[in-house]
């Protein structure tokens, strides 16, 4: 799906997921990965959908208040389980997350409303997070499946603590045709495949053995490099005055696949993303205020 058309004037961005309080020193900020991506495609011309669980407490009506707020449109679940949150210990504005378990968005079920979203979508996001637990694993890949084989089906793979191994990952990529990582969880995919070779030779045995469109690589204050079977685009990250980098990745994601979808080039596409994950930078917490 290279670009929507002119019908249908906002693309149709669905993430789902872990939908949790990210608990900074400064205070509490709505949060999670593939609900970022959604928060800052929405922001970008979207039209943006959050699929998770929350618990049928104060927490959970707040963020759903928060999704509210900030017109992102939602199929949630209340659940007996707590709301999720995070601790976020931030040093020189780089997280460390402290990731509570048995929470709300460990029990997302699969709801023929869902079914009927994602096989509308013009992109999807999803992570290996929220698939710690066997219920909202089989919910989110059950789910992801039934996105259009021409949408993007982004996996974010934000590796975090122990809840991934090489059976989930292979799992979350066959359903998936981009791919993201951090220079971090590039060494670790690495290491989990055996791999040796350049950067550029390993992110292209990603895209033959898994059939992918786009692997996106960030390495943090360095550099950003996007390689498809036929190009790479490679720029430095700006130099910017960092509040912190708490969902830099996701807007990263969110503003590359709108712009894919917008018809944008890789390089245009790449441009704006990197642009846009500075801003954030600069910003407290996943869902800065975009200035008009």
């Amino acid at each position: 799906m290279e670009q929507v058309t002119e019908s249908r004037r906002k693309p149709i961005v669905v993430g789902i997921g872990e939908l949790l309080w990210d608990m900074l020193p400064s205070g509490k900020k709505a949060g999670g990965a593939p609900i970022n991506f959604v928060y800052h495609a929405s922001c970008l011309g979207a039209e943006g959908y959050a699929i998770s669980a929350v618990g049928d407490d104060e927490l959970g009506k707040e963020i759903v208040d928060e999704l509210d707020k900030n017109h992102i449109q939602h199929l949630i679940e209340k659940v007996p389980y707590p709301t999720g949150t995070v601790q976020v210990e931030l040093r020189e504005g780089i997280p460390t997350y402290t990731i509570h378990e048995r929470v709300a968005w460990d029990h997302i079920s699969p709801t023929s409303d869902a079914i009927d979203l994602a096989e509308k979508a013009d992109a999807i996001c999803f992570g290996t997070l929220a698939q710690r637990s066997r219920q909202s694993r089989e919910t989110i890949q059950a789910i992801s499946s039934f996105a259009p084989k021409d949408a993007y089906r982004l996996l974010d793979i934000n590796l975090r603590q122990r809840y991934y191994d090489k059976e989930l990952i292979e799992e979350s990529l066959y359903l998936a045709n981009v791919l993201k990582v951090n220079d971090e969880e590039f060494n670790v995919l690495r290491d989990l495949f055996g791999l040796n070779g350049t950067e550029r030779e390993v992110a292209l045995w990603f895209i033959e053995k898994y059939d992918l469109r786009i692997f996106a690589l960030t390495a943090g204050s360095s550099h950003s490099t996007i390689y498809t079977r036929e190009e790479t685009s490679t720029l430095p990250t700006p130099e910017v005055t960092v509040a912190d980098t708490v969902g830099a990745g996701d807007a990263f994601s969110g503003a590359l696949i709108i712009s894919l979808l917008k018809g944008k080039s890789l390089s245009e596409a790449h441009h704006f993303a990197v642009k846009t994950a500075a801003f954030v930078c600069t910003k407290e917490g996943a869902w800065p205020v975009y200035e008009e």
